[in-house]
């Protein structure tokens, strides 16, 4: 699971964090962790984000709110993050139960062109999340913490942060459906049945 550079191969890393994932919601932040979720296996249960920089773990607060009885999994990179930094803060306060975030951090905008994040020059945002209140928090950069990552998105108990060190290293595209309707629609009928268009 290690690339080249010591650091986490970040698909490889995806494909660990999902399997045997049940009946869980996977919201992923636009660009790789997008990419990645896909190309672990699409799902009806995925939320692939192609825009909206920043709402990752908003929108999966919203999910997990909405549905305290299922597991949901936020998976964005550290500049998407970084940009939706106040999050936090409301998150940690709202406290549900359900809700994981893993950060993947290569310390770069992977979709932009590679710029540096502010997570290069030493910004900590484990640190940030403690401070915020999440009680429970994690920092990984080996395979072998890898495990406990998924048996902690799997526990409940209070919001999870963590930040996973990637290799920044590209991988092959492997693009998620673009409709956003689709998603949306796909997403609440696995989650409330054929009849959830008629919910609204």
């Amino acid at each position: 699971m290690l690339a080249e550079s010591g650091k986490l191969d970040r698909r490889e890393l995806t494909k660990a964090l999902l399997a045997d994932r049940g009946g869980m919601v996977v919201i992923a932040g636009l660009g790789a962790p997008a990419w990645d979720i896909t190309a672990v296996g699409d799902h009806p249960l995925n939320l692939p984000l192609w825009g909206g920089m920043g709402g990752a773990a908003m929108i999966g607060l919203g999910v997990a709110l909405a549905q305290p009885d299922r597991k949901v999994l936020v998976l964005t990179g550290d500049g998407e993050m970084l940009m939706g930094i106040g999050a936090l803060a409301t998150i940690a306060v709202k406290k549900p139960a359900n809700l994981s975030i893993v950060v993947q951090d290569n310390e770069h905008y992977g979709e932009t062109g590679m710029q540096e994040t502010a997570t290069k020059y030493g910004v900590d945002l484990v640190t940030m999340a403690k401070g915020a209140g999440f009680p429970r928090t994690m920092f990984v950069t080996q395979p072998g913490e890898v495990p406990a990552l998924h048996a902690a998105i799997h526990a409940g108990g209070g919001p999870l942060f963590a930040v996973a060190k990637i290799d920044a290293t590209s991988k092959k595209l492997v693009l998620p459906p673009r409709d956003g309707a689709f998603i949306q629609h796909r997403m609440r009928e696995a989650m409330l049945g054929p009849a959830a268009h008629h919910q609204l």
